[in-house]
């Protein structure tokens, strides 16, 4: 217990110190919304007026307070520009990123783990070093760069797959998945690299081991020693930084989603900072900053359950 509630501070302090650095950006932005929305032709009164309404001529930190019991209550403030409820423009855009970031996650993995396991077998052989070039390459390009090359081979040259856009998972499964493909892989290309890594380091350790020794003295099939004896222990790390990228994946999907057309949450905040919607940006950063922030909690307890040694060594800490 006590290594949980030092984990939940440690990450509720991080969240708010999201949140009070996110306000503070916010609030220096370049311009004000009451002149746009009221428009060129309107006076100085109408304009302050708007700013009166809109409470932007009180105090940043009376604003961020108000603002921060209103998260806490559940209320999140609404646009300034269309009136709509951030909190229900959020959630209304969130399975499009949730879906993106499964999508690009499976993807990464069925490339991680043929690969890592190819690569501890092969240690340091000539296939083991393509797979390490192919993967630095891959993690050297942006992502935003891999989705130019993506678009251009699969989209516009080959015409497999669309551009841009999206379609509800209602009109079909395939037909909502493939709107999702190109995205995915734009991401995919660049996490896979990391994961294999990370899985050849944990089973090249394994596979020296002694009942992997006895299992092949026994004469057991090396694929079965490879899928069901050397992948699970060799999967522990894996798991972790796959959960962990869940969540920054959540905020790295801003260019995609806006390269892609894909109406998530990322799409959204891109939308706001150039509309000046101070109240949309900061409830979506705070979403994104609330939503990395328990998977990494999340992840950090998984791991404290599957090994005792790691809460012990850091309660003592």
């Amino acid at each position: 217990m006590r290594y949980l509630f030092g984990r939940l501070m440690h990450l509720l302090a991080v969240l708010l110190a999201v949140t009070i650095l996110t306000f503070m950006l916010v609030n220096v932005l370049p311009g004000d919304i009451a002149y746009d929305i009221a428009g060129l032709d309107a006076s100085e009164e109408e304009v302050q007026a708007i700013r009166e309404e809109l409470g932007l001529n009180r105090p940043a930190l009376v604003r961020y307070v108000e603002w921060l019991g209103g998260v806490v209550s559940g209320h999140w403030g609404q646009s300034y520009r269309t009136g709509e409820l951030v909190i229900d423009a959020i959630m209304t855009r969130f399975p499009v990123s949730l879906e993106l970031v499964i999508i690009a996650q499976v993807f990464a993995m069925l490339l991680a783990v043929p690969l890592g396991i190819v690569s501890a077998l092969r240690a340091n052989s000539k296939i083991d070093r393509v797979i390490t070039i192919g993967g630095f390459f891959c993690l050297s390009v942006p992502n935003f760069m891999m989705a130019i090359i993506l678009i251009y081979v699969f989209g516009l040259w080959l015409g497999w797959l669309p551009v841009t856009g999206y379609e509800p998972i209602s009109e079909g499964l395939w037909v909502n998945v493939r709107t999702f493909i190109l995205p995915a892989f734009s991401f995919a290309l660049a996490e896979w690299t990391v994961l294999t890594r990370v899985l050849r380091a944990d089973m090249i350790g394994v596979l020296q081991e002694d009942y992997i020794s006895m299992a092949r003295a026994k004469g057991m099939p090396m694929r079965r020693i490879l899928w069901v004896h050397a992948l699970r222990p060799s999967s522990f790390s894996l798991i972790t930084l796959l959960g962990l990228q869940i969540g920054a994946l959540i905020g790295g999907s801003i260019i995609i989603e806006s390269i892609f057309a894909l109406p998530g949450v990322g799409r959204l905040l891109i939308g706001s900072i150039f509309a000046r919607d101070f109240m949309m940006i900061q409830g979506c950063v705070t979403f994104i900053a609330l939503a990395y922030v328990v998977v990494n909690f999340t992840v950090d307890m998984c791991y404290a359950l599957l090994d005792p040694r790691v809460r012990t060594a850091r309660s003592h800490g």
